[in-house]
């Protein structure tokens, strides 16, 4: 008789990785080079020092190194709240009568609710390390600035956060949160910087979106002595310290003699995605195994699934480098959906990259049809999830029940991000059917296509 594998399975301290994996090393073809926004040139590190701390600098660059070491007092952080439990869903296994095996990737276990946390205290450890007095940042959904404002209050940095207005208002107790960890919390966009003037100018009633949010931040950091400017998703540092998801979940697995078939991660800017397939895509990569990775998307901001594989910038205001990733354009302003750390107009460079040369496949979904797996979820499982983290779930639930009208017993694992519960109004309005599909037309799309930069290297 075989042994029934636990509900949950944590590692011991012990067990838990003391080094981050970089994806860039074993990448056949590497991400295209950052180019300055001046020259159209390849960025050299140095051009990056006045907008991020060094070492984080350094990460971003460095295509080469596999392993990197993630230092004693970021370990010695992560164990507040990690290693985070791998769980098989064993009741929506039986509510949705499949052979495949469920597993899910829990992030929520801290105050952000979520995975930010595992990048926001690496950068806020090298700001410190380096001698600076604040960050500045951007957040959709308001996980990343929660789990920053944890991180600078735990360092004893200062912290602006500029909250993408449309979030800002649908999330009131985001920035409560934030303020209990002293952030400063302003809507985006603002009459605070030069930038989110001129948005406003130009579009009075714009909810706004994280590219006009980094913007602002961009801009407040180069303008104050002492500040830089951090991340929590697109960024191949971001991705590199995310790892941690990925590489715990293989541990894990290989305990329970088990390996996914399908690696399923919601996809916005790349954070959760690229941390929970990064040790899956590196034997994907090096020919050891070969599971189907898969991103989830909203159809609301289809990057992936419907936008161009070309250079861009990274924010509104065109002031950041340029990425090949895949964009719907920097201008691209998306709809009041839900699931708000999902609506960045790009996708990181690094999975960009991977997408384009077919390791991975992608899958966008409306809303209602994500809070209805949401809502299964949470009835089965106990956890309700996150917006951002209900779209990996419908995609686990879709192939669940494929293996079901096939009878074939796969092996399924995605990344369950965070928890909803600062998300009432979105859950409110689907129990109340007052929740509405919004899908882009080409047309919308093309006014992004339009402006993107003419850039070829």
């Amino acid at each position: 008789m075989a042994k029934k594998v636990p509900h949950r399975l944590y590692l011991t301290e012990e067990q838990m990785p003391k080094k981050w994996y970089n994806l860039r090393a074993d990448m056949k073809i590497k991400p295209d080079p950052l180019l300055n926004p001046s020259t159209l040139e390849p960025l050299k590190v140095e051009d990056l020092y006045p907008v991020f701390c060094e070492e984080l600098a350094n990460q971003e660059m460095d295509n080469t190194t596999r392993y990197i070491d993630i230092p004693e007092e970021i370990q010695e952080f992560y164990k507040m709240y990690r290693p985070s439990p791998l769980i098989r869903a064993y009741n929506l296994e039986k509510a949705l009568n499949t052979p495949a095996k469920i597993y899910y990737k829990f992030e929520g276990n801290n105050t952000s609710g979520s995975h930010k946390l595992n990048s926001a205290i690496a950068q806020a450890y090298y700001a410190k390390k380096q001698g600076l007095t604040g960050l500045t940042t951007e957040t959709g959904a308001g996980q990343w600035g929660t789990a920053l404002a944890e991180a600078c209050a735990f360092y004893n940095l200062d912290l602006t956060v500029y909250m993408v207005k449309v979030s800002y208002e649908q999330k009131p107790f985001r920035k409560t949160v934030m303020e209990t960890f002293d952030a400063e919390v302003i809507a985006s966009p603002s009459d605070t910087t030069e930038v989110g003037r001129a948005i406003l100018k130009n579009d009075p009633n714009t909810g706004g979106s994280l590219g006009c949010a980094i913007s602002e931040a961009i801009e407040k950091a180069v303008s104050t002595p002492g500040r830089r400017y951090v991340l929590g998703s697109v960024l191949n540092q971001v991705v590199l310290h995310q790892s941690i998801i990925g590489l715990e979940s293989k541990i894990a697995m290989e305990m329970l003699d088990e390996y996914p078939d399908i690696v399923i991660g919601c996809a916005g800017g790349g954070s959760n995605l690229g941390g929970i397939i990064a040790p899956f895509m590196q034997d994907k990569l090096t020919g050891k195994a070969s599971p189907r990775i898969v991103a989830v998307e909203p159809a609301s901001c289809p990057s992936f699934t419907r936008g161009r594989y070309a250079y861009d910038f990274c924010d509104t205001g065109k002031v950041t480098p340029l990425a090949k990733m895949y964009t719907l354009g920097s201008s691209f302003m998306p709809s009041a959906n839900h699931a708000g750390g999902l609506r960045y107009h790009g996708m990181s460079p690094i999975l960009s990259r991977l997408y384009h040369d077919g390791y991975m496949e992608a899958v966008a979904v409306e809303q209602t049809k994500v809070f209805e797996a949401a809502v299964m979820f949470a009835k089965h499982e106990t956890i309700l999830p996150a917006p951002e983290s209900a779209h990996a779930i419908r995609s686990a639930i879709d192939e669940a029940i494929l293996c079901r009208e096939s009878g074939e017993a796969k092996t399924i694992l995605f990344g369950l991000t965070g928890t909803g519960y600062f998300d009432m109004t979105a859950y409110s309005a689907y129990l109340s059917k007052q929740m509405k599909d919004y899908i882009p037309t080409d047309e919308d799309l093309q006014r992004g296509f339009d402006k993107l930069p003419n850039v070829e290297i």
